[in-house]
């Protein structure tokens, strides 16, 4: 594998980006990098609807991104899309064309996964990270609050405010007038309120800020010597008269202010200056650390098995009470099934056998709400909870996979019957079914094949005819599965008996 060069693309609601890095020492430096001002938000209706021309321009956007990764290994890149494809009805259909024209899977993250990754990204450019530090990043459809200190975040909170959709709001045609530039402030204010006072009990040293509009803003700022260095309290007094003196975008005579930024700037500017008002700043510096950049350092964690995805399960087995000792069970003999039928998943990067591992060891989570249905339970707390390191489409494959370990499969027939999931389904199902006595014993003599389109479960008839329980769910199992066209045919077999030593 070659694990120099990685690469990370951002799907974010105004701009469109690619990041290559190169991997030096554990640490990494941009080697190239490719913006395209997709505008995804403007492109998205009142009833949350993407419209053809937005989803071209993103699009052909990665098809010029594929041109340059497209020889990459699957491993070496990360796509993430942010904001407006977490609330866009026809993400969906979109992303199947996305994926298509990048030439890599695309994962739609939740908020605060976006707000971790911009601080990981931020961290590793700051000075000195070990000071607590506040980031804000003002996105094109949402912005992302963060405190932490030594590379870890200690609050994290993605508001749906971005400056895409308020610009579109409250300043349409670029108009600015101090009735729409005082809406946007109060609106803004709004959503910040719902956060202000838990993050002024915590406290910060410093505040950063990070991504486009906080870029134009300094630049604009420090250029027109409006600022003596990064975004200032005065500096944004002065810049709001210019703002309503010019009265238009269009009207506006600064240096600095670039075309591509110029649509969204009055919607960003309303959205930092409500962060000044809420929380009570006099000074933001800048840093270039953002999203993409968190996303590399991922990756990057991911290459040397320090994988945050794993810290998060281990978090949730705690959290949520599970019987580790039991999950683990479960989990070894899921893993063993899967290598009869799978050994490609013997490599310790196979993502299938991660997967089954980690469903495994959190299938038993929603016991902590009622043993009752508890499988559902587990599948809504991997559904919504907030997972660090875990895509929304990751989640929804954990969560598909533990709300089918019990009971009827026909809860997700939907699935795709070529799916790799199914496979993870029965082992993990079959798992759960010889260790229900919860006794310890190990892996039982129980091998699984394929055979077909679907798999046989082969019995040492001595282990089977003690366990009459055992034989009965397994009967059970084979109803199931053939319930949904997808046979699974139980076959009892005696093991020879062994010949006398020296025979």
């Amino acid at each position: 594998m070659n694990r120099e060069l990685i690469a990370a693309i951002d799907l974010g609601s105004n701009s469109f980006r690619l990041q290559i890095g190169r991997i030096v020492n554990d640490q990494i430096y941009p080697l190239d990098g490719i913006k395209e001002a997709v505008r995804l938000a403007a492109g998205l209706s009142p009833d949350r609807m993407l419209d053809a021309a937005s989803q071209f321009r993103g699009i052909s956007a990665l098809r010029c991104f594929n041109e340059r990764i497209r020889d990459y290994p699957p491993e070496a890149v990360r796509a993430v899309a942010t904001n407006t494809l977490r609330v866009a009805k026809n993400a969906p259909y979109f992303l199947v064309q996305a994926e298509a024209a990048l030439g890599f899977p695309i994962e739609v993250i939740a908020g605060r996964e976006e707000a971790r990754l911009i601080y990981v990204g931020v961290a590793h450019t700051l000075p000195n990270p070990h000071k607590q530090q506040l980031v804000v990043d003002i996105g094109g459809g949402s912005t992302e609050f963060v405190i932490g200190k030594s590379f870890n975040p200690i609050a994290l909170e993605s508001l749906y405010m971005g400056c895409v959709s308020y610009s579109l709001r409250h300043f349409p045609n670029g108009r600015i007038d101090k009735r729409g530039l005082r809406e946007a402030e109060l609106a803004a204010q709004k959503e910040i309120q719902t956060i202000a006072h838990a993050y002024r009990e915590i406290g910060w040293e410093e505040a950063v800020g990070s991504s486009g509009s906080a870029k134009a803003l300094v630049d604009i700022l420090e250029l027109n010597g409006l600022s003596d260095g990064g975004i200032t309290r005065s500096g944004m007094e002065r810049l709001r008269n210019l703002m309503l003196k010019a009265g238009s975008v269009d009207n506006l005579q600064l240096e600095g202010l670039r075309p591509d930024r110029l649509p969204v700037l009055p919607g960003g500017f309303a959205i930092m200056w409500a962060v000044f008002q809420e929380l009570g700043l006099e000074r933001m510096t800048f840093s270039e650390g953002a999203l993409r950049l968190g996303v590399l350092y991922d990756l990057l964690g991911r290459y040397h098995h320090h994988d945050l995805r794993d810290a998060t399960v281990s978090a949730f087995v705690e959290r949520y009470g599970v019987d580790l000792a039991h999950a683990r069970q479960v989990a070894d003999t899921a893993r063993a099934f899967l290598l009869q039928i799978d050994p490609a998943a013997a490599d310790n990067e196979s993502i299938d056998r991660r997967f089954l591992e980690w469903a495994a060891l959190l299938h038993e989570a929603g016991v902590s709400v009622a043993h009752s249905s508890y499988h559902k339970h587990s599948a809504y707390i991997l559904g919504n909870a907030d997972m660090p390191g875990f895509s929304r489409m990751d989640q929804g494959r954990l969560a598909r996979i533990v709300l089918a370990h019990r009971g009827k499969l026909a809860r997700v027939g939907g699935l795709d019957p070529e799916s790799t999931e199914w496979r993870l389904i029965l082992c993990l199902r079959l798992a759960v079914v010889v260790h229900r006595a919860r006794d310890g014993r190990g892996v039982p003599p129980l091998r699984l094949k394929r055979e077909g389109r679907g798999y046989v479960a082969v019995a040492d008839n001595d282990w089977l005819r003690n366990l009459p329980l055992t034989a009965s769910a397994l009967e059970e199992e084979e109803r199931q599965w053939q319930a949904i066209g997808q046979p699974l045919k139980l076959r009892v077999e005696r093991t020879p008996a062994r010949s006398p030593a020296g025979a």
